[in-house]
């Protein structure tokens, strides 16, 4: 996808998709940078008309990750999508009319070399399969899947990834591991409408880690209701998490308890606000922790620790204590240490 690897062994990505209009450009150029310097690999925009798909282009000149259209039924829209240069093209070729427009998008993608992603979505089944199962279930999610590839299959198109995506968890993971058994396609993880951060994340976080805990996944997308930010902030996480992201800062804190001697939620919430933006050449681990008991030993395990209490604070490095200072000296003393860092390494 552009200069984007998606399988055949490549790191998993994360992608987003914009809550703009697209027919704003100036909103949406702004939103796809802010996902780009919060780590978003691949963008994904709404096409709901011709003025959206014509307005693909001049976004696309303005943005450094790949962007991909996402288009229903219309196949000129796709058409145009394509002619406008876009990198990525999620669409079903089953729900888009006729052989002969399916044909014609699919002769355009491959004199581009544009990828199609097949999407299906529990919620829009084609009605023979829903009758044939009853509901939308995992083997239901796979046999559409498996019909739309089948359509570009036969139209000598193998350029495809695909996604099964429902809202219930475990239907999710078992329609992803009934596509990773019948097909070599690199898939594209993800749980459609899940939410609000708080359970969006969590939904995420079982279904994505799951099929990723086993092998199973290529990129990603997070969805949750809000900020497309907090998107590819998660799944960042999700894949750090299970050493899938090699990058970037950890931050381990404590939970608290009645031993705290510090307003450990306010020296996190600092200490994350501030260090957001500092780019370092390999992952680093970085503890925040609050309480005289367990905070030196646990601090003195990660790469960068801090520990606090009783109007005190100690830095440690690698297992060390590097020095002691004011508490209200903390976070400027790990900002001050992780950009060192940064410069040396």
């Amino acid at each position: 996808m552009g200069r984007v690897k998606v399988g055949g062994g490549s790191p998993v990505t994360v992608q987003s998709m914009t809550k703009t209009d697209t027919r704003d450009i100036r909103s949406t150029v702004e939103e796809i940078k802010r996902l780009e310097v919060a780590g978003c690999e691949i963008v994904r925009l709404a096409v709901p008309d011709m003025d959206a798909a014509k307005s693909l282009g001049e976004i696309r000149k303005q943005v450094n990750i790949p962007i991909v259209s996402d288009i229903h039924f219309d196949y000129r829209l796709a058409l145009e999508a394509i002619d406008q240069g876009v990198d990525g093209m999620r669409i079903n070729p089953g729900n888009i009319g006729s052989r002969t427009r399916i044909k014609a998008v699919v002769d355009a993608v491959k004199q581009k070399n544009i990828p199609i992603r097949i999407g299906v979505n529990s919620g829009s089944l084609e009605k023979d399969i829903l009758r044939k199962y009853g509901s939308p279930t995992a083997e239901a999610l796979a046999e559409s899947a498996l019909r739309h590839v089948q359509i570009l299959e036969d139209m000598d198109f193998g350029d495809i990834k695909i996604s099964v995506k429902s809202t219930d968890v475990m239907k999710m993971i078992e329609s992803y591991r009934i596509i990773a058994e019948r097909t070599d396609y690199p898939l594209h993880l993800g749980v459609t409408e899940a939410g609000t951060i708080k359970m969006g994340t969590i939904k995420s976080s079982i279904g994505i880690g799951t099929l990723l805990a086993e092998g199973i996944g290529d990129t990603i997308r997070v969805s949750l209701t809000g900020d497309p930010v907090e998107e590819v902030s998660v799944g960042i996480d999700i894949l750090r998490s299970l050493g899938l992201r090699k990058n970037g800062i950890e931050i381990v804190s404590c939970p608290g308890c009645g031993r705290l001697e510090i307003d450990l939620m306010r020296l996190v919430r600092e200490a994350e606000l501030r260090i957001s933006n500092i780019d370092l050449p390999r992952p680093v681990k970085v503890a925040i922790l609050g309480c005289v008991v367990n905070g030196p030993g646990e601090a003195s395990e990660a790469d960068i620790g801090i520990a606090g209490g009783r109007g005190k604070g100690m830095l440690y490095k690698d297992g060390r204590l590097i020095r002691s200072f004011k508490e209200n000296q903390l976070v400027d003393e790990l900002v001050k240490e992780l950009e060192k860092f940064a410069s040396i390494n």
